[in-house]
């Protein structure tokens, strides 16, 4: 059996994904409002994306979404999914970091990637090639500004970095959580172990190599001398939650076909430039184990089988694309708080064995009671109720028949005072 958490992270990534014709303000508003519902549902996390061109993808800078988002909830943590590194000098990147960290009271997490969406690679003069070495040389100085003392001089060929440091303390001790995004190549999980932070997995649940971005993250990790846990591994996907996996994917059928960067495009024939996962359908797209999609007991089996794929995660993120209705997607969450994280963050164990404790000996807790009640009429005087004598007759000689305790209780419920 794979591992599995003590407590499994529940959370959202929100590249965001939004239709090209529709206001792109109220898409905003949206955006916020939905993470604002996580934070009432007690989610622990999500993770806000930054891009420049496209259309779909209209957040430009997590940091500022971050600042309004810290003002308006209370618990959840805010990360950056991703800051793309090529496009920044990392001082800033460390310096707004740090800002967000006292105004958040530590809540703010920094996810970093090199760029995926190279369009914005392109409309900077950048070359597509040097991204992921760049993405390396920023993130390796974020990490010495994060965690030395001394000051950092560094000098490549697109930053440079002359006895450069943080000028305040961190709020959060060491610092805050710093993550590397991994799609398919290796490149990401040996940067997140080489500095020991922690891995998001943002290319799904499906993929057959999730077992070897495991390997490539510990492996570095162990070479640079840090140990790492399964317990900072997110893996992000696509989900939704109904009552009954008919309406789950009712629920999605329509919006799964106009889905971002397939579904939307203006013309179809010219899809080839972006490399995704491909499902005709939504229903191919479960079998392909692309999506989680059904009522919350699908979602716990697919969650078991995403575990023994990869050997155990330590958090799942669901990928917001919009491909519901708000109404279906606040529930959709709601329902996999209130009926498949319990499962996953040690909170039923206790209330079923204390259902179990009672159930298992109500013939005797309950026929305790009745005898207390029936003598408290005793002392008062006062003859019992023909109700409770009746219950007591029942209960005493399903007892000395030696009946189930559940066949008890159907047929002999405790008589209140």
């Amino acid at each position: 059996m794979s591992w599995r958490p003590k407590r499994m992270k529940f959370g959202l990534f929100l590249a965001p994904f939004h239709s090209v014709g529709e206001h792109p303000t109220l898409a905003l508003q949206r955006d916020v409002e939905l993470i604002e519902h996580l934070d009432d549902l007690g989610y622990d996390e999500a993770w806000i994306g930054e891009h420049h061109s496209f259309a779909r993808e209209i957040i430009s800078n997590p940091m500022i979404f971050i600042a309004a988002l810290a003002e308006r909830t209370k618990h959840i943590k805010l990360g950056t999914g991703v800051v793309s590194l090529p496009y920044h000098n990392p001082l800033m990147i460390a310096d707004d970091l740090l800002q967000l960290d006292h105004m958040t009271r530590g809540r703010v997490m920094l996810g970093v990637g090199p760029g995926a969406l190279t369009s914005d690679a392109v409309q900077m003069g950048i070359e597509p090639t040097t991204q992921r070495k760049r993405m390396a040389e920023a993130f390796d100085a974020i990490v010495q500004l994060a965690r030395d003392e001394e000051p950092v001089s560094i000098e490549t060929d697109w930053f440079s970095l002359t006895e450069a440091r943080l000028q305040m303390a961190w709020y959060s001790d060491p610092h805050p959580e710093l993550a590397v995004a991994v799609i398919l190549t290796p490149s990401g999980p040996q940067l997140a172990g080489k500095h020991g932070a922690s891995l998001l997995s943002v290319a799904g649940a499906d993929s057959e190599g999730m077992k070897q971005v495991w390997d490539w993250y510990e492996e570095a990790a162990t070479e640079n001398g840090h140990e790492v846990s399964r317990k900072n591994w997110r893996v992000v996907t696509a989900i939704h939650i109904a009552e009954t996996r008919a309406q789950a994917i009712d629920d999605v059928r329509a919006g799964f076909l106009k889905r971002a960067y397939v579904g939307d495009v203006r013309d179809p024939g010219r899809r080839g430039g972006i490399a995704l996962q491909m499902a005709d359908t939504i229903e191919e797209a479960i079998d392909k184990n692309m999506v989680i999609v059904g009522s919350p007991d699908d979602a716990v089996d697919q969650i078991e089988a995403m575990h023994d794929r990869s050997g155990g995660i330590g958090g799942l993120l669901g990928m917001h694309h919009e491909w519901a209705s708000t109404d279906a997607t606040k529930r959709s969450f709601e329902l996999l708080m209130r009926y498949v994280a319990p499962r996953y963050q040690g909170q039923l164990d206790r209330l079923v064995a204390s259902r179990d404790f009672v159930e298992d000996r109500q013939l005797d807790i309950f026929g305790a009671g009745q005898k207390a009640m029936a003598k408290a009429f005793a002392d008062a005087g006062k003859e019992l109720p023909e109700a409770f004598k009746q219950a007591a007759a029942e209960r005493a000689a399903l007892s000395s028949n030696g009946a189930a305790p559940a066949e008890a209780e159907a047929e002999a419920e405790p008589v209140a005072d």
